[in-house]
């Protein structure tokens, strides 16, 4: 789940991380009072949406007076924002923030995360702050270092002047950076959260430390345990198809192929679409129905397949351990005479009642095109949709 910089900014502020006085707002009227509210200007407008990439698209904005707010907040409410991480298609902007511009006199780059290596949350830093930390690292990996935290013991000062250090800062700055750093690795295990990004982090002229920028990840498994952040869920920034997955408890995410995947098993899901690109197919999408997936379920994700206009197949993988072969028949076809099928359907039994669920989908009735093994499966898809798209 991901949230708004307001959002996290509101997060932070609540455990007593330095950010910029700010509000978010849906009109350009409200957005020049609250710009009144906040003080003396200059002020920044920034487009609130779940991408990277804002400011180079125009989403990001200084106004020196509180008309220039209006006119500026007037021009990205309603815009479509295109960025290196929305795509072509962009996203609706639908609020923006207003807060307070500070003197930078250094911008720095700072984030948390769980280092599946270790199994411990690191802190990354580096004096490239306000960049893509993907392009500082391919470019000048040096300028990127690293304090993995022992769980037992948490960041300690030692570790958080060392990289108060390693990012140029001396005095009141370093000792101000501790007492940062200490209060996002306390949001960072508070929230549950799988990534906590500072970028940038700025140095400013009267030697104060602010996040300038807050971008959070949440551990999805953990959600449930934080109610107020559920409710920071902004369903308009998600895929449609997504959100009705979540629904019926069923693991799906969007691809922009046209072989629609129904597999059981995350590590299955992933190398069904593996195979499916070997033989020069390209997948629609990733769903794991999981391992104890009942008829409805299944079902619901057929449904959910074919709601996608681009799909031009569906490609079903089953091995059949704790989700039995028979129950995968039946959901199969009670879903394909429901949305009655129009596209190649190939199907891959393996497992629990195998033998049993083949049987019941050769005497469906229905235009079902049984595979024996994975690549099998693949090439018969394949060649299935080229053949309806000649």
């Amino acid at each position: 789940m991901n949230i708004h910089e307001y959002q996290a900014k509101a997060i932070l502020r609540e455990f007593g991380v330095p950010v910029p006085d700010g509000h978010v707002c849906y009109n350009s009227a409200g957005a020049r009072e609250w710009a009144k509210r906040l003080g003396d200007g200059p002020w920044v407008v920034k487009a609130q949406i779940h991408a990277g990439g804002r400011g180079k698209g125009g989403g990001v904005k200084l106004a020196r007076t509180p008309d220039e707010v209006r006119n500026v907040s007037r021009e990205m409410l309603g815009m479509i924002l295109r960025t290196h991480q929305t795509g072509p298609e962009g996203k609706l902007v639908t609020r923006v923030l207003v807060e307070n511009g500070c003197n930078i006199a250094k911008e720095l780059y700072v984030s948390l995360v769980v280092d599946r290596g270790t199994s411990k949350v690191a802190v990354m830093a580096s004096t490239e702050g306000g960049m893509d930390i993907e392009e500082v690292a391919a470019s000048t990996p040096e300028k990127i270092f690293t304090e993995t935290i022992d769980p037992l013991v948490g960041l300690t000062s030692f570790q958080c002047r060392n990289i108060a250090f390693n990012l140029g800062l001396t005095g009141k700055v370093a000792a101000k950076a501790v007492s940062l750093l200490q209060g996002l690795y306390k949001t960072f295990i508070a929230c549950d959260c799988s990534m906590l990004e500072i970028n940038p982090l700025v140095a400013t002229v009267e030697e104060s430390l602010i996040c300038l920028d807050a971008k959070f990840g949440f551990d999805d498994n953990a959600v449930f345990r934080h109610p107020k952040l559920s409710d920071m869920r902004d369903y308009d920034e998600e895929d449609a198809n997504e959100i009705e997955a979540s629904q019926h408890d069923l693991s799906y995410v969007s691809l922009t192929g046209n072989i629609g995947c129904l597999v059981n098993g995350a590590g299955l899901a992933m190398a069904t679409m593996d195979i499916i690109k070997h033989y020069s197919g390209d997948p629609a999408n990733f769903l794991d129905v999981g391992g104890g997936a009942t008829i409805e379920r299944v079902t619901e994700a057929f449904k959910l397949i074919l709601s996608d206009k681009n799909v031009k197949g569906i490609l079903v993988n089953i091995f059949g351990g704790i989700m039995k072969c028979d129950v995968i028949a039946t959901g199969v076809i009670e879903a394909a005479k429901q949305v009655s099928l129009q596209v190649p359907l190939v199907v891959r039994l393996e497992g629990t009642n195998v033998e049993i669920g083949k049987k019941m989908l050769a005497e469906s009735g229905l235009n079902i095109v049984a595979a024996d093994g994975m690549a099998d499966a693949a090439q018969k898809i394949v060649q299935a949709v080229k053949g309806a798209n000649q």
